[in-house]
């Protein structure tokens, strides 16, 4: 009989403890705000300006969208549209050209001019809030879609992906858009390491979000991205706040209505070629990150938190604890996998939480998977409960194992959404 994984947490009182006064909660806050922890910047601010914006107004979502035409071009005639993924607040759209137009490889363009220079209008789509419904964010992505067709010259077939969750609304927006008998006029759909099964932010550090968020307030509160409806769609496992015990995998009545809106609309379009490239590694090598050893310890006079990376499987299994004053939590997993040091696109949240607490931790202990391969690469298991074997090695897979018609891997397991020359270079191969 399968156990369903699940978290416990103890809660008891600590001998000696005293209350923080209040200058030590607001040094914590202080140290608590400004860089969110769980995601992945993409670019800075003050990025190259678009040739054209276009409002993208929704009943539900409102958005932006930011036009770079193909060189020697100033219409539209052959668009590429790329949506925003995961994070807090609205699109930083000049940044996010940015960070996919660095060059990879010196003497060469960015990923994007090398785009236009073939010809494409990149599109990117943005998001107000991105860390809303990925439903209501969807409504954006369509009315950029539609605007594309209706100011495209020409009769050329637009491309439409994403990177991370971007990749997902986009995936919602082309299903949806077949469902409802509207022709998008696409021929190729491109996900960019989209969590297509479910993205992992290890448990004990969503609980220390809450933890600090009750301690000492911060803006921006790291637990309100955890806490987002977008949060609970995207990850696979996830617990509402510090103290909850029960379930974790898909316990967000969110994600679970998602996953079934999406069985609904046929899970992918089916019109598009469906092509996708994963920041994990596919011959099934993840991280050297030992499941279960603590990852950093962090001891103040009035407060501490432990951090283990997620022990595989097992009953009880230690994930860490944290305690304010005379109050000690302690916290626990049953059946959870060790998805911390599996192939996939990695985050450095562990290192993020630490520098922030000012704790120790090695360079090696810093990141972790945030979007395993087999969720990059859609392969076809159950969203749900997750029955597969995170380190699969997918090089060996039939075609067959996967929703997408083509998937590219890293040769390394690197940053969530960064731009390596082995993905731009089979991305610009494929579509060209």
């Amino acid at each position: 009989m399968s156990v369903t994984p699940r978290i416990k947490v103890s809660t008891s009182l600590r001998d000696g403890g005293a209350e923080p006064t209040s200058e030590e909660h607001a040094e914590l806050a202080a140290s608590l705000s400004g860089e969110v922890f769980f995601t992945v910047p993409l670019g800075t601010a003050g990025g190259r300006e678009p040739d054209a914006t276009w409002p993208l107004p929704g009943s539900r979502a409102n958005g932006t969208a930011a036009v770079y035409y193909a060189e020697g071009r100033t219409h539209l005639q052959k668009p590429f549209l790329f949506a925003d993924g995961f994070n807090y607040g609205p699109s930083d759209l000049p940044a996010l050209f940015d960070h996919f137009n660095t060059p990879y490889q010196e003497g060469r363009p960015g990923f994007l001019d090398q785009l236009r220079a073939r010809g494409f209008d990149i599109v990117l789509i943005g998001f107000d809030e991105r860390h809303t419904h990925i439903q209501h964010n969807a409504e954006v992505a369509i009315h950029a879609i539609r605007r594309a067709i209706a100011e495209r010259r020409g009769s050329e077939p637009l491309t439409v992906g994403g990177v991370s969750m971007g990749g997902i609304i986009t995936r919602y927006a082309l299903a949806k858009l077949e469902n409802d008998d509207f022709d998008h006029e696409t021929d190729t759909y491109l996900s960019w390491d989209s969590p297509h099964n479910g993205a992992w932010i290890p448990l004990i550090l969503q609980q220390l979000a809450y933890f600090f968020e009750k301690l000492a307030p911060a803006e921006p509160s790291q637990a309100a991205l955890i806490r987002s409806p977008a949060a609970q769609q995207l990850l696979w496992a996830w617990v509402p706040d510090a103290k909850y015990s029960g379930e974790v995998a898909t316990a967000s009545e969110l994600r679970k209505d998602f996953v079934r809106e999406l069985a609904d609309l046929g899970d992918f379009p089916r019109r598009p070629r469906l092509l996708g490239v994963a920041n994990g590694r596919g011959d099934g090598t993840g991280r050297p990150l030992p499941a279960g050893e603590i990852a950093f310890d962090w001891q103040a006079l009035v407060a501490s938190a432990t951090a283990r990376f997620q022990p595989d499987k097992g009953t009880d299994q230690k994930i860490g604890g944290m305690h304010a004053g005379l109050q000690l939590r302690r916290s626990t997993t049953t059946e959870v996998p060790a998805l911390d040091g599996v192939p996939g696109g990695t985050m450095d949240s562990f290192g993020k939480v630490a520098d922030a607490l000012k704790a120790k931790i090695s360079g090696e202990y810093r990141s972790g998977a945030f979007v395993p391969s087999v969720s990059a690469a859609a392969v076809t298991y159950d969203p749900i409960t997750w029955d597969i074997d995170p380190n699969l090695n997918l090089l060996d897979q039939a075609p067959d194992r996967f929703h997408l018609n083509d998937i590219a891997f890293d040769t390394d397991n690197t940053p969530h959404s960064a731009v390596s020359g082995n993905l731009a270079d089979w991305i610009l191969i494929h579509l060209t």
